[in-house]
């Protein structure tokens, strides 16, 4: 007996791995060789191809579109609607299977509803990209995106709060407390 939950419409191909505590709603899709995490919540009409890596307590949001080429660390968030892609320039009648780019969405970042992913841009560990926005490049550890192309906007702590910093380059959360330092153009928490 497995140790996660599927709703009964929901399809899982033999040969997938999908760990302890993890639950499965309404006609997902789960494909072989996909590998999902512990405590990860899939919602409604979510499609995982093959290969596709999930790591621990990751959220999916309802509609959402995770295609091979894709791995997300543990603890990332994505929004309702949210698409991959896997390549660059597809065409209906040429096959580019063997062409699919790698995106990895890092630690705790979050992904908003109904942005896009262009395949080979990944995504750093608590970024946070701004519903509806194309990501067209990698986003830096802690950025905060919007916009279509999606542009930097500022910074955001890893409650999701975004980071005032002073004239020295330092900035604290105003929920968590935590102190983020900004140097050379790159946020790290102190």
């Amino acid at each position: 007996m497995p140790d996660f939950f599927s709703h009964p419409s929901a399809f899982i191909d033999p040969g997938c791995t999908i760990g302890s505590g993890t639950k499965i709603w309404h006609f997902s899709h789960i494909m072989t060789g996909a590998v999902i995490g512990e405590k990860c919540n899939i919602g409604q009409n979510v499609v995982i191809s093959p290969e596709v890596v999930l790591g621990n307590n990751v959220k999916v949001q309802n509609n959402v579109s995770i295609y091979t080429g894709v791995i997300c660390e543990d603890d990332v968030f994505l929004g309702p609607s949210c698409v991959f892609t896997n390549v660059i320039n597809p065409r209906s009648a040429v096959n580019r299977r063997n062409e699919y780019a790698k995106t990895t969405v890092k630690r705790g970042a979050s992904i908003g509803a109904n942005a896009t992913i262009v395949c080979g841009n990944d995504i750093g560990e608590y970024a946070f990209i701004g519903a509806g926005a194309v990501v067209t490049k990698t986003i830096k550890p802690y950025a905060l995106v919007a916009g279509n192309p999606a542009v930097q906007i500022g910074w955001i702590s890893e409650f999701g709060i975004r980071l005032h910093f002073d004239d020295k380059g330092f900035a604290v959360c105003t929920e968590s407390g935590e102190k983020y330092v900004l140097k050379n153009e790159a946020v790290r928490k102190i």
